[in-house]
């Protein structure tokens, strides 16, 4: 129910949203830094050949330099952002790596002060160590740090940090240098996006047209169509929110889609049906949250998904009282790469014959799902395959193998029913083999589980699911 990037089906309305957020930036900076442009170098050309890396070195220290007002500091650090945008591919790399390389610690001056810490004693005096101490947290701060907090005082500079760190998860898979500068940029942003920095928002109908694009393009598990699709998910029995950040205030971090019903809803398709009337939110019984989805993936590793999971009952617990019961509608997304792996195990154990031939019939079901023979064979197997990787397959480290599993669990959430063919779309049976996944959110239960799973490993799941193991 979580993914961390935009759907591909929405790459070119996507990169549209993106371009116009860009030239705005760069509009903004460019008046910035026109208003010092007598103290500032000019930009290097687009690739940033080898001739330029000495102006961008130049540029970065006077970043650094702390020479002139606060006016001269935005200036400086407007105008070296402005031209990391003007740089192609190659040269934002070599920026980059300019600023990883050479930005970095001093570590001569971190020995010798650890070796001033080690042979400082208590005859020394508690002051001079305190200063010791100091001086070695100090030296531990790379310059680059520094260089990147200036960018908070510059219209969407925050936007433009999130941005760069989303840039080096990718570079720095083939570039260890930068692997410091996105650990770097990765604990300032998380200072910096603290839950208490967040505030819970609901989106509508009536919302900005520039947010509602920016919803449509960040929607990262069940695509939204359009317009008329999107008005439908914002309707009078559907629910919206997002968390965003007073230094974005125009782009949504995580938000998450809530469908407000009679009883928990088991199939997608039914769930999204435009043509489906609309209810009446005060007679529902039940919050269905359908999609939620990351909005920057410059803030992977940041969460903060949990606390929207909690906001966001608390709101609707407030709103609608009649609400009894809070669940998910959920995808699987890595069972059916998981039922192929068990598939080529020839020594693996999990599978009776009758489970070996549903996932050799698979390519049959992604084919003919809707054959109700087809259907009807492959349904029990898959069920009780699924619930065993939900309950039971584990990462190396001993979370869920799942992601979207391990999400939920780790919110407090519990495995309450597996529904056969909720999703039938390509991406469902792709991911999913068609199975969708409800899981519920009893208040309270939600911190008993959570630390069930946290502490102990221990997935809490319905009597239902347990059972469908004993049958195997």
């Amino acid at each position: 129910m979580t993914d961390p990037t935009p759907a591909p089906a929405h790459a070119g309305f996507f990169e549209s949203v993106f371009d116009r957020t860009l030239t705005n930036l760069r509009s903004a900076w460019r008046e910035i830094a026109e208003s010092a442009r007598g103290v500032l170098a000019g930009a290097p050309r687009p690739e940033s050949a080898a001739a330029d890396t000495d102006q961008l070195r130049r540029q970065m220290l006077s970043c650094l330099d702390g020479r002139g007002g606060e006016v001269t500091a935005r200036a400086r650090a407007a105008d070296l952002g402005r031209t990391y945008l003007s740089l192609d591919a190659d040269g934002r790399e070599r920026f980059l790596q300019l600023l990883a390389g050479e930005f970095d610690v001093d570590r001569h001056e971190i020995d010798r002060c650890c070796n001033a810490l080690i042979n400082a004693s208590n005859a020394s005096g508690v002051d001079q160590r305190a200063a010791t101490e100091r001086a070695l947290r100090a030296a531990l701060e790379p310059p680059r740090i520094t260089l990147l907090r200036q960018f908070n005082a510059l219209p969407e500079g925050v936007k433009f940090l999130v941005d760069r760190r989303a840039e080096l998860i990718d570079l720095k898979q083939r570039d260890p240098v930068l692997a410091g500068l996105e650990e770097d940029l990765k604990r300032l942003l998380a200072n910096w996006f603290d839950i208490g920095f967040l505030e819970l928002k609901r989106i509508t109908w009536e919302s900005p047209a520039a947010l509602l694009e920016k919803l449509m393009a960040y929607e990262a598990v069940h695509e939204i169509r359009g317009w008329t699709d999107l008005k439908n998910r914002l309707d009078a029995d559907r629910r919206c929110f997002a968390f965003f950040h007073p230094r974005m205030p125009d782009e949504p971090l995580i938000f998450v889609e809530v469908a407000l019903v009679a009883g928990m809803t088991g199939n997608v398709h039914a769930l999204l049906d435009e043509a489906a009337p609309i209810g009446d939110p005060h007679s529902a019984d039940t919050a269905i949250f359908y999609s939620i989805s990351n909005c920057q993936r410059g803030l992977d590793g940041i969460s903060f998904g949990d606390f929207l999971i909690k906001r966001v009952v608390d709101a609707l617990a407030a709103e609608l009282p009649r609400l009894k019961v809070f669940a998910t509608l959920s995808p699987v997304p890595g069972f059916r790469a998981w039922l192929e792996r068990q598939s080529r195990a020839a020594s693996s154990d999990l599978l009776v014959p009758a489970e070996r031939s549903a996932i050799e019939a698979l390519t049959a079901l992604l084919d003919r799902h809707a054959d109700p023979r087809i259907a009807t064979a492959l349904r029990d197997p898959l069920i009780r395959l699924c619930a065993r990787y939900l309950l039971h397959e584990r990462t190396p480290s001993g979370r869920a193998l799942d992601p979207v599993a391990h999400f939920h669990l780790s919110n407090g959430a519990r495995v309450e029913r597996l529904n056969w063919l909720g999703d039938t779309s390509p991406k469902g049976l792709q991911r999913s083999a068609g199975i969708m996944v409800n899981y519920l959110y009893r208040l309270s239960e939600i911190e008993t589980n959570h630390e069930a799973y946290r502490g102990e490993g221990r997935v809490a799941a319905s009597s239902t699911i347990r059972n469908l193991l004993r049958a195997g």
